[in-house]
């Protein structure tokens, strides 16, 4: 609906800032039209409603017909349209006054909330944290996923996707770069045609690609408006980075999410030594451990244990850290030291944190 502060208060606010006359006798000209205007539709919109008007006892109200209200919202639409060009050629626009407010005026205005409790001021908080955060950074790496074959038949899947914890698995046709759909466990489990020799390829259910690079809140909305649960994560070139899906991407925003089926979490201790997994992305890392690693070409724990070395780690490896700590952790005279408990594969699965021992003079 056309409104008068639209197009009054910027003509308003153009005479406060002390323009020209021809100028502030213009924008008076505008807000003095738009006013008239206004009240022409408002008069119409108000007539137009059934039992506003005034009618004499015992008679008996009419309803207006299709005829009458189509001719009035030819006449408002009109009348708003005139109004827009009216306005347009005297130099105000419609939006005009509008104010965009930025992500720390946002943040002030949530902090001095009175209405939200902790909780609530946290999850708008991640929201804006995770509004900067990629798509990558929350994904199940690929080493970690459980691909299907499309040439197993349905008995060969049976069995793996038994021993599994997943629910949802790609489909490859040839290397794990080539994903060409993905399988529920219950397109394995519970088959209504109970044929043990339908292949995987046969069942597979098309899936959603996501870049690496793209933001977590536009793919969270982009995969919950076309129903997609799962999505293939693309690199720069072209290849399979991993998979993630819509709990992924919400526990970024929430936390995170356990139900009946999760093992429970490990406990987690506030201050140092402590032990971590490998796969912490850095932030997570400065949170929990209240040491800030140096930025690089690494997003983990795990990825900075193997630039610091220079070579892929072995169990027993140790890297120091002397960077500044985050609040509340004090700086310690010799910074800390990252200590290589366990690998999986050639992945760095479980670094223990502690304070490293101040150098003998």
């Amino acid at each position: 609906m056309v409104t008068l502060r639209q197009f009054a208060v910027p003509a308003l606010r153009t005479n406060r800032r002390g323009g020209p006359p021809a100028a502030a006798r213009k924008n008076w000209l505008s807000a003095v039209l738009s006013l008239r205007w206004v009240s022409t539709i408002h008069l119409m919109r108000e007539a137009g409603r059934p039992g506003l008007r005034r009618r004499a006892r015992g008679r008996p109200r009419r309803e207006p017909g299709p005829l009458a209200w189509a001719v009035a919202r030819v006449v408002v639409r009109t009348a708003t349209a005139t109004t827009r060009l009216v306005t347009g050629l005297l130099g105000t626009s419609p939006v005009a006054g509008r104010e965009r407010i930025s992500e720390d005026e946002l943040r002030d205005l949530v902090a001095a909330a009175t209405v939200l409790d902790p909780v609530e001021r946290r999850i708008i908080d991640e929201v804006l944290v995770a509004g900067a955060s990629l798509v990558r950074e929350v994904m199940m790496p690929r080493t970690e996923v459980v691909f299907l074959s499309t040439a197993l038949t349905t008995a060969q899947a049976e069995h793996l996707v038994r021993v599994e914890p997943h629910t949802r698995y790609p489909v490859v046709d040839g290397t794990h770069d080539d994903v060409v759909g993905f399988v529920h466990l219950h397109d394995v489990l519970l088959r209504p045609d109970e044929d043990p020799l339908v292949t995987v390829g046969e069942l597979a259910r098309e899936v959603k690609r996501l870049p690496g690079s793209k933001r977590v809140l536009s793919a969270l909305t982009e995969m919950r408006r076309e129903g997609h649960h799962l999505a293939v994560v693309i690199d720069e070139y072209g290849g399979t980075a991993g998979i993630v899906t819509c709990e992924d991407l919400i526990e970024e925003l929430v936390g995170e999410l356990h139900d009946e089926y999760d093992t429970p979490p490990e406990p987690t201790n506030a201050g140092l030594p402590t032990t971590v997994d490998g796969r912490l992305n850095l932030a997570d890392f400065a949170e929990r451990t209240g040491v800030n690693l140096p930025t690089g070409p690494y997003e983990t724990v795990g990825g900075y244990v193997m630039a610091a070395l220079g070579r892929l780690p072995v169990a027993g490896d140790e890297v120091s850290v002397t960077v500044a700590p985050v609040e509340p952790v004090d700086q310690t005279p010799g910074g800390w030291r990252l200590r290589v408990l366990a690998l999986e594969g050639r992945r760095v699965a479980r670094v223990t944190v502690a304070a490293a021992r101040p150098a003998e003079s």
